[in-house]
């Protein structure tokens, strides 16, 4: 549970950086779409490289959590990088939270802390060859959708592609416990480790899309959502993943309680574009 929940924070923590970096690179007076060159002048912010490195340490510490702990557990770990993401805008980017938000963050930790007491070992179950290939179909599924749900009105495209994106990073969950042999020779011919390249790819995409172009708490509401609920009943279902004995109901508990203060935080799926630039000591505003 501890590589879950530091996964949370490096992903928490990260989105803040990295917004804080992209804020600072834009150019005064550039217009609202894309700026091809944004990515290149934020890559020289050094809060932009040390979100990029805290991704890739939080995705090495999510691979070891799935690895031992159940989906669910993680996923509603994982969900819970948004309480983070709040804690952390409130300090750099001067972001105030509500009492209701303060008290969703506390939702949140109250939801992971059943969890952690409810829930067992990951399932020994290492799924089938026939999973394996659904979840390469589900993930090409995922991106074709993604595809078409572009062209729906503003709300319902927000929804859609953030629920697709919430599915993909799902497969990834997943497909991660369907690889037992990491030999190149055996990942070749694995089904899984497709599906994990195509709905993470995927669900980069999408999530992107629906940032750019819809509400941000909605797609971020249909990720957390996507990434939780169906991973979690895989791995129940197919996988073999369990509580402890007699304590199923307080996991079931643990798990919805995280989900729903996730939730209520989703405005901070990315940082308030209108938050403050934080200032150095001694300067004036």
């Amino acid at each position: 549970m501890i590589c879950a929940l530091g996964s949370a924070v490096c992903f928490g923590t990260a989105s803040v950086l990295q917004a804080v970096a992209a804020r600072a690179a834009s150019e005064p007076g550039a217009g609202a779409g894309v700026d091809p060159a944004l990515l290149l002048r934020a890559l020289r912010q050094w809060r932009y490289v040390a979100g990029l490195a805290l991704d890739g340490l939080g995705f090495v510490l999510q691979i070891i959590a799935l690895r031992s702990l159940p989906i669910y557990a993680v996923g509603a770990a994982l969900a819970a990088s948004l309480a983070v993401t709040a804690v952390v805008a409130a300090r750099l980017l001067q972001v105030r939270l509500s009492a209701t938000e303060w008290t969703a963050v506390a939702v949140v930790c109250a939801g992971l802390g059943m969890l952690g007491l409810a829930s067992g070992g990951e399932g020994h179950h290492s799924g089938s060859d026939a999973l394996r290939w659904w979840m390469l179909a589900v993930a090409v599924a995922i991106l074709l959708i993604g595809t078409v749900a572009g062209r729906l009105p503003e709300r319902s495209r927000a929804l859609v592609l953030g629920l697709g994106a919430g599915c993909g990073f799902g497969v990834v969950e997943v497909s991660v416990r369907l690889i037992d042999d990491v030999s190149p020779a055996a990942l070749a011919v694995n089904p899984a480790m497709y599906a994990l390249l195509v709905g993470g790819g995927s669900a980069f995409l999408l999530l992107t899309s629906a940032l750019q172009r819809g509400s941000v708490t909605t797609a971020t509401a249909g990720m957390v959502l996507g990434e939780t609920i169906g991973p979690a009943l895989v791995g129940v279902i197919w996988l073999g993943d369990r509580t402890r004995e007699g304590l199923g109901w307080l996991a079931v508990t643990g798990f919805a309680v995280a989900v729903a203060g996730a939730l209520a935080l989703a405005r901070f799926g990315e940082a308030p574009a209108d938050a403050p630039q934080p200032t150095a000591p001694g300067t004036t505003v």
